[in-house]
């Protein structure tokens, strides 16, 4: 129903164009015509013509029309508040200046109002763009978040910390790994992800880089973060405050992380100690991944392939499928083979997790028959 009614909307509206076109034709010195009949031809026919092409056309430009609403609007979902309202802004302050001009400027012989509508045009887009760029500077002016100080600040303080920590700095690391893009896309990540500028710059220098290792994780790096904005529901702001008067990107990305009240992102365990030190909350996906490895207890029974032999005499070591390294006592007769064992212990170190179990029988029964259990 409605795009039948736009389509109607649409064709009458080329209608009118063409009639008004046809009646400056003739009434603005373009064509003398005396004869009444001609005249009134000349002045319906356009307007037909336009009316017919408008109808015809009209579904085309609809699914344009439509297609540019949709994307306008996933943009603006993604976009911070605080950025809409300085665009909005620099495009009001934009268009009365435009305004201001458009009186003087329309007085131009022929071309006055076509100039007037350019204008328009340019001046709107600059205040736009001029007003997102801004838009702290503008937020300020118009105290649309006021600054608090003493016995106030300390009062806003949780909410400021708790409404913060929803922001989550991302570093290079966390980047390049990419596991970062599979967490948010099942759901596990609330809030905006910053990625500070100075990290897409150095994200830059390691794409650019001579040796083909580095350049290859750079590109993943890029890869990742082109995906991320443009496939997942989650908002991802490019954040350009930088801090020139600090050298490491590490000290920067601290910094940044105190000025906003984020939490930081990374995979970094010199940068997950300093943040920590600095009263800032990290979020390690190295330690995400260990903590969700299955918890094994004493006696519990699982199914290991015996792949080398271990350190001490007649270990045998094999591996989950998550990497957890298995040692198993007796094991090493069983290499390349399949078997039943049983968890004696389980030691946690900074390297990761370390099962020690043993086969659960003395004799052929420790086996496993692959084939009988796929």
């Amino acid at each position: 129903m409605f795009k039948k009614a736009a389509r109607v909307i649409l064709a009458l509206t080329f209608l009118a164009g063409g009639i008004s076109l046809g009646y400056a034709l003739t009434n603005d010195g373009w064509l003398d015509i005396s004869n009444i009949v001609l005249r009134m031809t000349v002045i319906i026919l356009p307007g037909i013509v336009l009316g017919l092409l408008g109808y015809s056309f009209a579904p085309w430009i609809i699914a344009k029309v439509i297609d540019m609403t949709e994307w306008m609007e996933r943009k603006l979902q993604k976009m911070p508040l605080g950025d809409l309202i300085g665009a909005a802004i620099g495009l009001i302050i934009g268009l009365i200046i435009a305004s201001l001009l458009g009186s003087s400027l329309a007085r131009i012989p022929l071309v006055g109002n076509y100039v007037t509508i350019f204008c328009s045009i340019l001046l709107g887009y600059l205040g736009l763009s001029l007003g997102y760029k801004k838009k702290d500077e503008l937020l300020s002016i118009f105290n649309v978040f006021p600054k608090f100080s003493g016995k106030d600040k300390e009062k806003h303080a949780p909410v400021k910390l708790r409404s913060g920590r929803l922001s989550k700095v991302l570093d290079t690391s966390v980047i390049i790994d990419g596991r970062i893009a599979d967490i948010c896309k099942n759901g596990f990540v609330e809030g905006v992800l910053i990625v500070p500028g100075f990290i897409l710059e150095e994200l830059r220098h390691i794409a650019d880089s001579s040796d083909s290792l580095k350049r290859n994780r750079g590109r993943r790096g890029l890869d990742i973060l082109n995906k991320m904005q443009k496939e997942l529901d989650i908002r991802v702001q490019i954040y350009e405050q930088d801090f020139p008067e600090i050298q490491e990107v590490d000290s920067k990305l601290v910094k940044l992380a105190q000025t906003i009240g984020a939490d930081i992102f990374t995979n970094d365990y010199n940068l997950n100690k300093v943040a920590e030190l600095q009263g800032i909350q990290v979020l390690n996906i190295n330690e995400l991944a260990n903590a969700l490895k299955p918890v094994f207890l004493p006696g519990e029974e699982m199914i290991v392939q015996i792949i080398k032999d271990g350190k001490e005499s007649k270990q045998g070591i094999g591996y989950l499928d998550d990497g957890t390294m298995i040692v198993v006592e007796a094991g090493r007769k069983y290499i390349n083979q399949t078997i039943y064992v049983l968890v004696t212990s389980v030691l946690q170190t900074a390297a990761g997790r370390m099962i020690f179990a043993k086969p659960k029988y003395n004799d052929k029964r420790t086996l496993c028959e692959v084939d009988a259990i796929g």
